[in-house]
């Protein structure tokens, strides 16, 4: 079964808060202060939401209130990583403590997890509570990323020549077969592609991924014919841990800022398809007259974290990596986490890219050739 975390809204987090914690208050009482001001999310268990929270920041601290699971669902490990959540995004945003008023009869759970008391009891709707309150850890710098791909065509494992459906090889027939063989090898990312969605303008291949992200670990990034809050929607649900979006971004860019901003910079991953320095749509068939640079610069200001460029003159042909291009990016955008996409061709292409500052590497044909075997890369991760 399938499970995520999202940005939800207050009115959202209203039923569970109440049902969990104050089961005889009417909804509009369980409204809280400044409610408006916070982040609020949800945990999503197989479609249905099960766990709620609210996060307050003020300058390096944050308070989170309200975490409540439902009670058929406690007991499974959930408040334990909606926290994990709460704490990747304080130290995405700078946060080095947070708190939280904590009932008495959860003193356990916040202990296990590192919490330590910093006031007197109190009592709040003639309820016990603490303060509670835990470091929030410097994110470790993180390392170079073997990302394999699996592209999809009429739900099977296929590759395509600089983005051509004419000229597609078909690797196997069945995708999770291929995933499981990488996580038993030690990958934990996957590159996802439902080339279908891509031709069709929405997501077609879903219970691919629904599969692979019930029978794997993997942390997977899918895209390919989202163009739509419901696309996003189906992606999330069916277990994708970022969604890979390109030409929303390029063609609708207020709508991609809005979804940025609705799931937040961690489950976004923007593909940037490259032409001559100039960004391409469209399965590559049309060139804008947008700057990579310039693309890039203004979505990094906007709050993207993670990015991946593919040179198209090089996606597919196993002729080695457009090295010298993401030089020029790191260059020129000092910080970026630029993942490479296309053209590596053998285990050194993959050691002069890390070589060279990028965060991670996008591999597909070269494993599926035999140009470079999963044990060559464990030295990678």
């Amino acid at each position: 079964m399938s499970i995520h975390i999202r940005n939800i809204t207050t009115a959202d987090t209203l039923q569970l808060r109440r049902d969990v914690m104050y089961p005889t208050w009417p909804l509009e009482r369980v409204t809280l202060p400044h409610d408006a001001d916070g982040l609020h999310y949800g945990l999503y268990s197989g479609g249905r939401l099960v766990t709620v929270v609210s996060l307050f920041i003020e300058d390096d601290t944050a308070q989170f209130r309200k975490l409540a699971t439902a009670q058929d669902q406690q007991g499974r490990g959930f408040g334990k990583l909606m926290m994990k959540h709460l704490l990747d995004v304080c130290r995405e945003r700078g946060i080095t403590t947070l708190w939280c008023n904590a009932r008495e009869s959860a003193l356990d759970f916040y202990r296990q997890l590192g919490f330590t008391a910093f006031s007197e009891r109190f009592f709040k709707d003639d309820l016990p509570f603490l303060k509670m309150k835990i470091p929030v850890q410097p994110a470790q710098a993180k390392g170079f990323t073997i990302i394999p791909a699996i592209d999809i065509i009429g739900g099977k494992c296929v590759r395509l020549t600089q983005g051509d459906y004419a000229q597609q090889k078909v690797y196997n027939e069945n995708p999770l077969e291929v995933a499981v063989e990488f996580e038993d090898a030690g990958i934990q990312r996957l590159h996802l592609v439902d080339l279908d969605g891509a031709k069709k303008g929405t997501v077609v291949n879903w219970k691919v991924l629904e599969a692979i992200a019930g029978k794997t670990a993997l942390a997977i990034d899918f895209g390919g014919g989202i163009k739509s809050g419901d696309d996003l929607k189906i992606v999330f649900e069916s277990g994708a841990a970022l969604a890979t979006i390109g030409s929303v971004a390029v063609k609708q860019p207020e709508l991609f800022f809005s979804w940025l901003d609705q799931y937040g910079a961690e489950k976004m991953f923007l593909g940037a398809d490259v032409k001559d320095e100039k960004i391409a749509v469209g399965g590559w068939l049309e060139t804008t007259d947008k700057s990579i640079f310039d693309f890039l610069r203004v979505n990094l200001e906007r709050g993207v974290k993670e990015v991946f460029c593919t040179d198209i003159a090089k996606d597919g042909l196993l002729q080695g990596p457009s090295t010298e291009l993401y030089k020029k990016i790191i260059a020129e955008l000092p910080g970026i986490r630029l993942t490479a996409s296309g053209g590596v061709s053998h285990i050194g292409d993959v050691e002069a890219l890390q070589e060279a500052g990028l965060a991670g590497v996008i591999i597909g044909k070269a494993i599926y050739e035999g140009r470079i075997t999963l044990q060559e890369l464990k030295k990678f991760f």
